[in-house]
């Protein structure tokens, strides 16, 4: 049930299934890549690294606007916080990691099994990670942080995504979104931003990753 004077924490869950629906999908999406096939191997590329800016830009967030009013606030939860701000650190890794054998794929599509274990690794320690902050964390979000903040976090994240992959943004939350979760994200949404989506972003979303989850 909706509560408007409360964090919407079911928002977060939404979020997380984007991550761990792409996070699965792009090992095996890359290690079908013939050698050579440098155009497949740029889109999927240029995929993984927006997954990639949406998981750092979803940490970044929570680093700064979450963990320290939690910490401030619950005394008991304290070693609770540490171990999701070292799994933070774990997933950085990851990315930095990623972010400089991409670049080398991309060009020769070359060498995609490191980047395939890579995201393996990833996907496999990122899931740990959210499962405990669904199971642990968003019961404390509930009770110690207050709506305003906790829209702050969805604010950043807005605030530094480019506004020409919005709807594409918009498309990856619905996609395994409820039929409730999926009225409830667009509710949140100008009139404008609605009639944009119902035109042409739903199109638009669907042709996209009909190019990344080709496979053959």
């Amino acid at each position: 049930m909706r509560d408007d004077n409360r964090p919407s924490v079911w928002e977060m869950v939404v979020v997380h299934r984007v991550f761990r629906r792409e996070f699965k999908l792009a090992p095996e999406l890359i290690r079908r890549v013939r050698p050579g096939d440098t155009e497949r191997a740029a889109t999927l590329a240029a995929f993984v690294n927006e997954i990639l800016d949406g998981l750092h830009l979803h940490h970044e967030a929570e680093d700064k606007l979450l963990w320290p009013p939690l910490l401030d606030r619950v005394v008991f939860e304290v070693d609770l916080v540490n171990a999701m701000e070292r799994q933070h650190e774990r997933v950085a890794a990851y990315i930095e990691e990623l972010r400089g054998l991409l670049p080398v794929w991309e060009r020769s599509a070359e060498g995609g099994e490191r980047v395939a274990d890579v995201l393996d690794r990833l996907h496999d320690d990122l899931v740990l990670h959210l499962d405990q902050e669904e199971e642990r964390i968003l019961p404390l979000v509930a009770e110690h942080i207050t709506k305003e903040e906790w829209d702050r976090l969805g604010e950043y994240g807005r605030a530094h995504l480019s506004k020409e992959r919005l709807l594409i943004q918009l498309g990856a939350l619905l996609e395994d979104a409820t039929h409730w979760e999926r009225q409830a994200f667009l509710d949140l949404l100008p009139l404008r931003a609605r009639v944009l989506w119902a035109l042409v972003g739903k199109r638009h979303y669907r042709k996209e990753m009909g190019k990344v989850r080709v496979v053959g």
